[in-house]
């Protein structure tokens, strides 16, 4: 009787795959358990507010606001000179240059190797800038968008009885400001469609000073991960 090779090689590829799939399963399991948060409910209204707008006066938002300028570089990958006057910012990865009119994107125009382009890579590439420049902005600028068009703020309560700010951006999208004795911001939960698991929490607490004023964070401890940022300038 001839050996059934197909059977034996099945079996071989089905063993590759739960070796290779079951670690990562019983990880993403352990992970789940201990990490994972429901959405913590908290009370909307005056005192809330108020304890926002103590986190901006510790920002010193007034800085920030009219900080005119400000340039980075996210993770080593990408790098951003954003006009925040104009509303206008170019991004840079390898070798692509899309200067993202941020209030017409229609009006953003791409550069290759210098080069203006105008194939049929523009959309996509600047709807790839587009997603960089939202992701990555808000590691850099996110405790100053509290009071944008349409966030929700409430006060809750956490296990050491201090009061935390939880800001809803979007529908999909919350997270939970922890703030020191002065009302800057030390860390944040997130509740984001962005991530499997809920509550998850990355440090805010490497503060640079800019030129201009500002604060702004230039590294992020995020579970086992690091997120730097470097290359930060504030101009007036």
């Amino acid at each position: 009787m001839k050996p059934k090779k197909p059977r034996n090689i099945l079996k071989i590829i089905a063993g590759v795959i739960i070796f290779l799939t079951l670690p990562s399963i019983l990880f993403f399991g352990f992970l789940y358990f201990k990490y994972n948060e429901e959405l913590p409910v908290g009370i909307q209204g005056y005192e809330a507010d108020a304890l926002a707008k103590k986190m901006l006066v510790a920002l010193d938002y007034e800085a920030y606001k009219n900080t005119n300028h400000i340039e980075w570089t996210f993770k080593k990958r990408r790098h951003y000179n954003w006009n925040k006057a104009k509303n206008i910012c170019e991004v840079y990865w390898k070798d692509y240059k899309v200067i993202l009119d941020l209030n017409d994107y229609s009006q953003s125009r791409v550069y290759i190797h210098g080069f203006k382009n105008e194939s049929d890579m523009t959309d996509d590439l600047i709807e790839k800038a587009i997603k960089y420049y939202n992701k990555d902005s808000f590691w850099l600028v996110a405790p100053y968008k509290i009071f944008d068009e349409g966030t929700l703020r409430q006060i809750v309560k956490t296990e050491h009885n201090k009061n935390a700010l939880l800001v809803t951006y979007t529908p999909d999208d919350s997270y939970l400001w922890l703030l020191d004795d002065n009302n800057k911001p030390i860390a944040f939960k997130m509740w984001t469609s962005l991530l499997p698991i809920d509550g998850l929490e990355a440090s805010w607490n490497n503060w640079t000073v800019t030129e201009s004023g500002a604060q702004l964070p230039t590294f992020h401890k995020f579970m086992f991960f690091g997120l730097e940022i470097s290359d930060i300038k504030g101009i007036e």
